[in-house]
C-alpha cells in the first residue's frame, strides 16, 4: 500500500547511533541495560503507588503519570533502535516511521508538563503548606494532568500532520536511530519551510514554557528552603531539589540542543548525542531521582517486599 501522502518512499532504513562495527556490540549491551533499567525503576515506581494507599496524594499521582510516560516514551524507540545494533538493515516502514514520529512527540511532551505539574505542586507544599489541599485538589491534579495530555495531543499532532504532507522521491537513510523530526526534513524533495517554522512554534512553546515554569517555581523553593532554620532540613532539601533541577536541566537542555537551533547550525551526529539525554538517559533517571532519594517510597518498597515474603 502507497503512502498516505503519495510519496514514493515505503519504508525507510534507520541508520543508527553509528555506523562503526566494532562499537556495535558494546553499545547493544549499554543501552539493552539502560533499557531493562528504565522499564523496572518504571514498572517498579507504577506498581508501589498503586498498591500503597499512603501513596495516594497529589505529589505521586504526579509521579505515576510520569513513570508511565516514561515507560511509554522509551519503549517507543528502544526496541527498534536495539535491534539496529544487531542487524546490517533496520528497516521501518513509512506508516510506522510516522507512528513512531506521533508517539515519541506525544511522549515527550507530556514528559514536559507532567515534570511542570510536579514543580507547581512541590512549589505549593514547601510555599503555601496552609493553602495545599485547596490549591492541588482532586479536580486541580485531575486538570493538570489532563492538559498535560491535551497538549501532547495537539503537539505530536501538529509534529506528524506537517511531517505526512511532505513527499519523500528516493532517499530513504535517516540518519537517526529513531523518526525524529529533522532527520526526515533532510529527506525531503518538496519544501520544508512550513515544518521548520512548525517545529520552532511548537516546541519553543513546549520547551520554553515548561522550563521557565519550573526553574521559577524550583527559584521559590530553594529561597525557602534557605531561610529553614535546621541546617540538617536545609541540605536535605537542598540535595533533593539540585538532584530534581538536574534532571530537568537535562532533559530541557538536550530537548532545546537539538530543536532550538538553526538548521544549519551543527551535524545531525551531534543531534544523536544530543538525543540520547532525553530519549534514553532522563526516563532512567527519573525513578532513581524521584523515588530512590524519597522516604515514603522506600517506606512503601519494604512493606511490600515484607508482604510478598510472607
Amino acid at each position: 500500500m502507497a503512502p498516505a501522502n503519495g510519496s514514493l518512499v515505503r519504508e525507510f532504513v534507520l541508520m543508527g547511533l553509528t555506523e562503526e562495527s566494532d562499537l556495535q556490540l558494546p553499545l547493544f549491551f549499554l543501552f539493552l541495560v539502560m533499557y531493562m533499567v528504565t522499564v523496572l525503576g518504571n514498572l517498579g515506581l507504577i506498581t508501589l503507588i498503586g498498591l500503597n494507599s499512603h501513596l495516594h496524594m497529589p505529589m505521586y499521582f504526579f509521579l505515576f503519570n510520569l513513570a508511565f510516560i516514561d515507560l511509554c516514551y522509551s519503549s517507543v524507540f528502544t526496541p527498534k533502535m536495539l535491534m539496529n545494533f544487531l542487524s546490517e538493515k533496520n528497516v521501518i516502514s513509512y506508516r510506522g516511521c510516522m507512528a513512531q514520529l506521533y508517539f515519541f512527540s506525544f511522549f515527550a511532551i507530556s514528559e514536559c508538563y507532567m515534570l511542570t505539574s510536579m514543580a507547581y505542586d512541590r512549589y505549593t507544599a514547601i510555599c503555601n503548606p496552609l493553602l495545599y489541599n485547596t490549591a492541588m485538589s482532586p479536580r486541580v491534579c485531575l486538570s493538570l494532568m489532563l492538559g498535560s495530555y491535551l497538549m501532547a495531543f495537539s503537539g505530536a499532532m501538529a509534529h506528524t500532520g506537517c511531517m505526512v504532507r511532505l513527499t519523500f522521491c528516493d532517499a530513504n537513510a535517516i540518519n537517526h536511530y529513531l523518526c525524529d523530526i529533522f532527520p526526515l526534513l533532510e529527506l525531503s524533495c518538496t519544501s520544508t519551510y512550513i515544518n521548520e517554522l512548525e517545529v520552532f512554534i511548537v516546541v519553543g512553546i513546549n520547551i520554553i514554557v515548561p522550563s521557565v515554569t519550573i526553574f521559577i517555581s524550583y527559584g521559590f523553593i530553594l529561597c525557602n528552603i534557605f531561610q529553614l532554620s535546621s541546617t540538617g532540613g536545609r541540605s536535605k532539601a537542598f540535595s533533593t531539589c539540585s538532584s530534581h533541577i538536574v534532571a530537568v536541566s537535562l532533559f530541557f537542555g538536550s530537548g532545546a540542543f537539538m530543536y532550538l537551533k538553526p538548521s544549519s547550525a551543527g551535524s545531525m551526529d551531534e543531534g544523536k548525542i544530543s538525543s540520547v539525554f532525553y530519549t534514553i538517559v532522563v526516563p532512567m533517571m527519573n525513578p532513581l531521582i524521584y523515588s530512590l532519594r524519597n522516604k515514603d517510597v522506600k517506606i512503601a518498597l519494604i512493606k511490600t517486599l515484607r508482604k510478598g515474603k510472607f
